[in-house]
């Protein structure tokens, strides 16, 4: 088995693929890339067990092998090379030997048999979309997602696809955010839950990508096809929470404000409040917004005033200054506009600009009691 390819195109293949392999392995073998070489066509993978990525790369070679190559030691050989390009060559003693313009390295390797194989699916429902458009669902979502072991199913990203359009939820219980694309639809109705880090890996490959995603599923699995690089995982299972019962219908009083002056002000107050609660105090009436905080147990308070637009009766609502901050940093508008009906129920916060057609976030924050 031998073959040739440059030093940064491997290595860039490599770093992608790198994002699945844990830091501390129950497999040993999974601490290694497994190397698939068929002619001029190499098939890369890493895996997890529970998720599994492969990118087929273009080298220059007429021969044929399965090896499993140690990830970490080739990617820290790799990043030291400047472009130019290596000889991979297996030679008899279990070693896989590269040659660069300077030097050789030899590297022991691993049975290819042993690495697990990828799961097949069995007849998938599918969807295709453009890469960018599932990065950005990705970024609008993955933020709001639990990290409670208890509630495995809000540590995901649930996809809801129909013949209408494609629905993107996460939710921690404390904040929820709705991505909906009414521009790109499935064949048929569907729904399953993501794990995080798949999503996380996703993201950092697609966003700003032209390339078309092809999105298949099944009840335990998903698979996502583009370019020459292939991602399966295994889907978190149980039953995703009505998050529709939890949004809020009717809500009189409307708040439109800019959205960079609304967060600047909000995390500067924010800096005093008690560092429990990060509780903070939005007084509203007329067309001025008064944002509070207030620390009792070191005598620390802010408070700072902000003229806005606003329909409805006054009120006082708390909300965790944390929350609000993710929730406005991560919409990319010029103004937001914050829908309430009374103190303890949750506030809805949606762009007003900045969408593209068809898109469109609703985003569900949580208030927290106002002591006094």
């Amino acid at each position: 088995m031998k073959f040739i390819v440059s030093s940064t195109y491997l290595l860039k293949q490599l770093q992608i693929l790198g994002g699945v392999i844990n830091n501390s392995n129950t497999l040993p073998i999974l601490d290694n890339f497994l190397f698939d070489l068929k002619k001029d066509k190499l098939t890369v993978s890493a895996s997890d067990l529970e998720t599994t990525m492969s990118s087929r790369l273009q080298v220059d070679s007429d021969t044929e092998g399965v090896i499993a190559v140690p990830a970490r030691l080739l990617l820290e050989t790799l990043k030291t090379f400047p472009e130019q390009p290596l000889t991979f060559m297996v030679t008899d003693n279990n070693t896989v030997e590269i040659s660069s313009n300077h030097g050789k390295y030899a590297l022991a390797y691993a049975d290819g048999a042993e690495f697990p194989k990828a799961v097949e699916l069995e007849n998938p429902s599918s969807t295709t979309l453009l890469g960018d458009i599932l990065a950005t669902a990705i970024t609008k979502t993955i933020f709001a997602t639990g990290n409670d072991d208890l509630r495995p199913v809000m540590s995901g990203v649930f996809f809801q696809f129909s013949p209408e359009n494609l629905t993107f939820v996460a939710t921690d219980a404390h904040k929820l955010v709705k991505y909906r694309r009414e521009d790109v639809n499935a064949s048929e109705v569907a729904e399953f839950i993501m794990p995080k880090k798949p999503l996380t890996l996703l993201k950092g490959i697609l966003a700003g990508s032209e390339a078309d995603v092809l999105i298949e599923y099944n009840e335990s699995n998903a698979k996502f096809t583009f370019d020459e690089t292939e991602l399966i995982c295994r889907l978190i299972d149980g039953k995703y929470p009505n998050y529709e019962a939890v949004i809020p219908k009717e809500n009189p009083n409307k708040l439109t404000i800019a959205r960079n002056q609304f967060l600047s002000s909000v995390r500067r107050v924010s800096i005093f409040s008690n560092k429990t609660t990060h509780q903070i105090r939005l007084k509203i009436a007329g067309a001025e917004l008064n944002i509070s905080a207030e620390d009792l147990d070191y005598s620390n308070k802010a408070e700072e005033r902000l003229t806005c637009s606003y329909q409805g009766d006054d009120m006082q609502i708390g909300f965790n200054s944390r929350f609000l901050t993710e929730m406005l940093n991560n919409l990319g508008c010029d103004e937001v506009s914050l829908e309430m009906s009374l103190p303890n129920r949750a506030g809805i916060l949606t762009p007003i600009d900045g969408l593209d057609e068809g898109e469109s976030v609703t985003m569900l924050v949580m208030p927290v009691m106002l002591n006094g």
